[in-house]
């Protein structure tokens, strides 16, 4: 299955067309989430960003979206109110369950988290929540802008900044706000709550967080974001909240087929582009999951290792498992094999294979230099026997003998089959 995102779009609760992105991963979906983003921002915030990229490493479809008048969303802003705001998580909410499958995880950012709190007990599918620097009261984010409040309520609207964005506030957003209890919440609360915030958070104070929890029934979890900023700027913090939400939700999945290992032919691997970074992909071999990509240096994230990289490990992990083998059936005491393995390019005048041949000469040629570390207590001669060993592991013999490759063009759905992968 592709893990490119997919854009969508659907009718929110006011009409306009609202933007969404669903991050799929690679395999069988175990559960859709859905994220919430906070008050004027987007769902491309870094946070969401690496929350999304968590959860699909696991498994997990991510929906996000752009509340009206937001982002890429249409409609107008100043028309809307944290009720229309609850009105586009749930046609959000209907959409994804009319579509591919309701969400079984609700996470909100900011007033993001407020309001998913306000309706999940209102959707039978969700079994985990997740508020991430979110007010105990949606009347809270009028803090951001109390110099205006008697404008406001003077002329019934007022333009305020907001993250050095003009917006404009009317009086019915504030009218709104007073009429979503906390206490009715978690009165009907019927799933798992994780609550996260900062300590140092300037913009919701962490006595919210205080708030939200202790009025919250069990099972519920806190998890202090400790020197994090309210918009989780710092990637590092995005990407702990990331990887504690994954965790943490994995526990609330019914997953019956999580253990099952699932059936694929031997020698097949799977890549698909994640749609994150430039170069990220992620990397199937049968039940295992990884992630390839290039360092930062050359456009990529860093977020896994790059395609020489993998080339390097295969050298290097079909060496320690040959000399192993040949150990054993020697009988020789080996006690640990250990092998450094750098990938490095030089022009083919340089080296000595090249020589006298004018067309090598003008290329670069791949070099593998291999480090190995024999520990045991054998003589100098079964240790030179061991490194002439370690020449003949089958991908030492491929690389040194070349290899054809075949290309076919095939379609998504042959691609998604077992017939189109052998």
């Amino acid at each position: 299955m592709s893990v490119r995102p997919i854009k969508l779009t659907f009718p929110g609760a006011s009409g306009a067309n609202l933007a969404a992105r669903l991050d799929l991963p690679a395999g069988r979906i175990r559960a859709y989430a859905l994220f919430a983003h906070c008050f004027t921002c987007s769902k491309d915030l870094v946070g969401a960003r690496k929350i999304s990229e968590s959860l699909t490493r696991q498994g997990i479809a991510v929906m996000r979206f752009d509340f009206t008048g937001l982002g890429d969303s249409g409609g107008d802003f100043a028309s809307t109110n944290f009720s229309s705001n609850l009105a586009d998580l749930k046609t959000a909410i209907s959409f994804l369950r009319e579509n591919y499958e309701a969400p079984a995880i609700l996470i909100g950012h900011s007033l993001g988290g407020r309001a998913v709190l306000s309706i999940a007990a209102e959707v039978p599918e969700v079994k985990a929540v997740v508020t991430i620097g979110s007010p105990d009261s949606p009347s809270h984010v009028t803090h951001q802008f109390a110099e205006q409040l008697d404008t406001i309520r003077e002329h019934g609207e007022a333009e305020v900044l907001l993250g050095q964005r003009p917006f404009t506030i009317r009086q019915q957003f504030l009218d709104d706000l007073e009429n979503h209890s906390l206490e009715e919440i978690s009165r009907k609360q019927n799933y798992a709550l994780l609550v996260m915030h900062s300590p140092v958070d300037t913009i919701v104070g962490i006595e919210n967080a205080t708030g939200i929890f202790t009025s919250a029934r069990h099972p519920k979890s806190f998890v202090s974001l400790d020197k994090a900023d309210h918009l989780l700027s710092d990637k590092k913090d995005a990407a702990y909240a990331a990887a504690v939400i994954g965790g943490w939700a994995s526990h609330y999945i019914d997953d019956e087929e999580s253990e099952e290992e699932e059936e694929t032919e031997t020698g097949i691997v799977e890549l698909s582009e994640t749609g994150l970074g430039k170069f990220q992909n992620t990397v199937r071999i049968g039940p295992h999951k990884l992630l390839a990509d290039e360092p930062l240096d050359m456009g990529g994230l860093g977020s896994g290792p790059s395609p020489y990289e993998f080339l390097s490990t295969a050298l290097g992990a079909c060496t320690n498992m040959t000399l192993r083998m040949y150990a054993d059936h020697k009988k020789i005491p080996l006690d640990r094999v250990s092998i450094r393995v750098r990938h490095f390019k030089t022009h083919g005048r340089d080296s000595e294979s090249a020589a006298g041949d004018n067309d090598a000469q003008a290329a670069r040629l791949d070099h593998f230099e291999r480090e190995i570390a024999l520990e045991g207590d054998f003589d100098d001669k079964t240790r030179a026997r061991l490194l002439e060993i370690a020449d003949k592991c089958p991908v030492h013999r491929t690389l040194e003998a070349g290899a054809k490759v075949l290309t076919r063009d095939v379609t998504e759905a042959e691609l998604a089959n077992d017939e189109g992968s052998s």
